[in-house]
């Protein structure tokens, strides 16, 4: 387990990218945490798995714990300058939105955090890109992910959703998913289960990815 990349947010919080190494041959894998900073389950379960005795994994998988230590210092959606980096990527569908709650920013892609994901996702090819949130208990995919999705769900017993159910303009899912056709997973946790359960379960999702995708 190495660190390969790291940056600092404008309130000196680091955010890390983790690299597990796997077999030559296999598959590379992104799990994030903490796209918001009110949804810290994805960080805690990240954590966790990096705390096992991992060895000979099939896959290699990459680890970005927390993506928004800003916000989550403060139990808030959005980072520091108040936006939810998940409508601030450079998508053909960002469009400005004068609603607080998920105000993408003046312009696409202005956010330190932004940056750095379009800088990971620029410099590793991924197979596959889990982002781990709350509180919807789905399994939401973007791109060419609808059978990692069904596959997930069978671990998890939450239902895959192809449509969170509202507008998302310059979301992740967007920019990863659909425009440049990486599966990508937006898996929607329980906010009102433990951690330790959401554990027992989703270290099964994290196995998968490692050793059997």
């Amino acid at each position: 387990m190495e660190i390969i990349k790291k940056t600092k947010t404008i309130e000196e919080n680091e955010i890390q990218l983790i690299k597990l190494q796997g077999l030559a041959n296999g598959k590379n894998i992104l799990i994030i945490g903490v796209f918001h900073g009110e949804e810290p389950q994805g960080e805690f379960l990240i954590n966790k798995y990096l705390k096992e005795n991992l060895l000979n994994i099939k896959n290699t998988l990459y680890f970005i714990p927390c993506l928004n230590p800003d916000g989550k210092s403060v139990n808030k959606r959005q980072n520091a300058n108040g936006i939810d980096l998940n409508r601030n990527f450079p998508t053909e569908n960002w469009r400005r939105t004068e609603n607080p709650e998920y105000f993408g920013g003046t312009m696409a892609g202005s956010e330190i955090e932004t940056k750095f994901m379009i800088d990971v996702i620029n410099t590793y090819k991924f197979d596959a890109i889990l982002s781990i949130h709350a509180p919807f208990k789905i399994v939401n995919y973007d791109g060419p992910a609808k059978e990692l999705a069904e596959k997930i769900s069978s671990i998890t017993g939450y239902p895959v959703q192809a449509d969170i159910g509202y507008p998302t303009p310059g979301s992740f899912g967007n920019y990863a998913g659909v425009e440049r056709n990486i599966p990508v997973i937006t898996l929607e946790l329980d906010e009102n289960d433990t951690n330790e359960h959401l554990w027992e379960i989703n270290k099964k999702v994290f196995d998968y990815l490692a050793f059997e995708f």
